[in-house]
């Protein structure tokens, strides 16, 4: 019954979708005959006029925030949707109407456990409104002076309303595979489990709050980049307060020149601090659009709306910069070696071939000019190449990717001429002398020797669990094995149901063949 409900949902989809011209991105020639009937038949009903991501932005807006967030989260795989259409998907700026005022007071009271007035001295009507929460600004007056907060309320009901519309995506997930045996490399499944997770943190409050906690401790050092504070106080599953900034977003290009800021110097700081952040801390805004980022007063950059991060382990970060350092240095030969030694690539294809490859993609990038570079296109060509040698999808590698398209296109709106690869250079060599440098190889022999000590301290208490086990297995071997009464009780429900079902089907038979019988004579 729940994937009847499914399937009504995704045809109601499909139909908005297709009438939207959504269905219009398709790589029809790519795809196996039934779907390619399908999209051309979807197509018939298509709106005059509609083209491209916008249409597709405008359908996911018109079936609610759920849908809202999927194009949101799909514009984090370029790798699933391509490049254009992830950049279409950014303009999906989460304007969606505002819920009462009334109904967020009393959210806030119950989440906060006190009356508003005790709370906040003033709140204002929502200032923005988004798929998931809306904001209200708001006066904070307590011992340490008056001072203004954003209060971040969950949208009503939008937990209920994702279950619902994940279960329609994970039935859509689990039909693409099945129909498409090629999409499997790019796990349609696996995008909607990592939409599910994310959407779960984004819906705890208190977890976009120790995000924030945890940047601002691996930032302290950082000159020219900052974030909102949390209000733990005044926060809760439901509700987030933190610091007001008052600041100029960086979509004002022309209002950030005429207050005499260096355009240039800002797109510098915005791919080097990305970079710091994802390759230094493995700890990263994951939506670094121009409508979360913007200029303090005293000239800083400043992120805001931390629902979505990203994490990239110590083998994910040692990857990003050596396949940026090679592509920076030419080397592409150890751009092929470090896909290898991820295990990124299978080991059945050749690394001499896989270099080649690489070289088919770095060469042309160096005899262009700075300006011409782009890491779109770059992306681009590296999925290309990683479905020629059957690379499967690497979901803790897509946000990083993806945050470095949208945060190259941030800077180059700043800075045409932007010269990505100089941006890049000193903070990638600065990691790779201090982690793959003599002190890095000296602190990875300290790691592991500590690493052996500790496995040789367990080998006692290894020998007596092994030893133990030998002795049941040998005693179970001149006894037998047995079964608790409860797995016995259990595995007898187990037989009477398959012997229940058994019967029916037996019946049923048994009256199909009466059927024909009777109908033959």
């Amino acid at each position: 019954m729940a994937s009847l409900f499914d399937l009504l949902r995704l045809t109601r989809a499909g139909w908005m979708l297709a009438r939207e011209g959504a269905l219009g991105l398709a790589e029809v020639a790519e795809l196996p005959g039934p779907a390619r009937l399908a999209i051309r038949l979807g197509r018939v009903i298509e709106r005059r006029g509609v083209s491209g991501g916008k249409g597709l932005a405008r359908a996911l807006t018109r079936l609610g925030p759920s849908w809202v967030k999927l194009g949101q989260f799909l514009a984090t795989r370029p790798d699933v949707v391509g490049i254009a259409v992830a950049r279409d998907l950014e303009t999906l700026q989460d304007r969606m109407a505002p819920f009462p005022q009334e109904v967020a007071v009393a959210e806030i009271e119950k989440a906060l456990g006190g009356p508003l007035a005790s709370l906040f001295a003033e709140l204002s009507t929502p200032v923005a409104a988004a798929s998931v929460a809306q904001v209200h600004k708001a006066t904070v007056r307590d011992e340490a002076g008056e001072r203004f907060v954003a209060v971040k309320v969950l949208r009503p009901g939008i937990a209920r309303r994702f279950r619902r519309d994940l279960s329609t995506f994970y039935f859509a997930a689990r039909m693409i595979e099945r129909l498409d045996p090629r999409s499997r490399r790019l796990r349609p499944v696996e995008v909607v489990d990592t939409l599910a997770r994310t959407t779960a943190f984004e819906m705890d409050f208190r977890l976009e709050a120790a995000a924030l906690s945890e940047m601002a401790e691996n930032i302290t050092a950082d000159p020219d980049f900052r974030i909102p504070a949390p209000d733990w106080n005044r926060t809760a599953r439901t509700v987030l307060t933190l610091e007001w900034i008052d600041g100029r977003p960086l979509s004002d290009v022309p209002g950030l020149a005429a207050a005499g800021l260096d355009l240039k110097d800002l797109g510098r700081i915005i791919i080097q601090s990305f970079l710091r952040h994802a390759i230094r801390d493995g700890f990263f805004h994951a939506d670094m659009h121009q409508g979360n980022l913007m200029i303090d007063a005293e000239g800083k950059l400043v992120a805001v709306d931390f629902g979505i991060m990203g994490r990239a382990g110590l083998k994910e970060r040692r990857f990003l910069a050596e396949i940026l350092h090679g592509f920076i240095t030419r080397n592409y030969r150890r751009v092929a070696e470090v896909h290898f030694e991820a295990g990124y690539v299978p080991g059945t294809y050749s690394v001499d071939d896989f270099a080649q490859a690489i070289r088919a993609i770095g060469e042309p990038i160096h005899q262009k000019r700075a300006d011409e570079i782009s890491m779109a296109k770059l992306l681009t060509l590296l999925f290309e190449v990683t479905e020629l040698f059957d690379m499967k999808t690497r979901p803790e590698l897509i946000l990083l990717q993806k945050t470095m398209v949208v945060v190259e296109g941030v800077a180059r709106t700043l800075d045409p001429k932007l010269d990505m690869w100089s941006t890049a250079d000193p903070v990638v060599r600065e990691w790779i002398e201090r982690h793959l440098g003599p002190a890095g190889r000296l602190g990875d022999l300290g790691t592991g020797t500590m690493q052996a000590a500790k496995a040789f301290s367990g080998l006692p208490a290894l020998l007596a669990r092994t030893q133990g086990l030998a002795e049941r297995l040998e005693s179970a071997a001149e006894r037998g094995f047995t079964l608790d009464p409860a797995s016995v009780e259990a595995i007898g429900r187990a037989e009477a149901r398959r012997a229940r079902w058994g019967n029916r089907a037996l019946w049923v038979i048994a009256a199909a063949l009466v059927v024909l019988a009777w109908r033959l004579a």
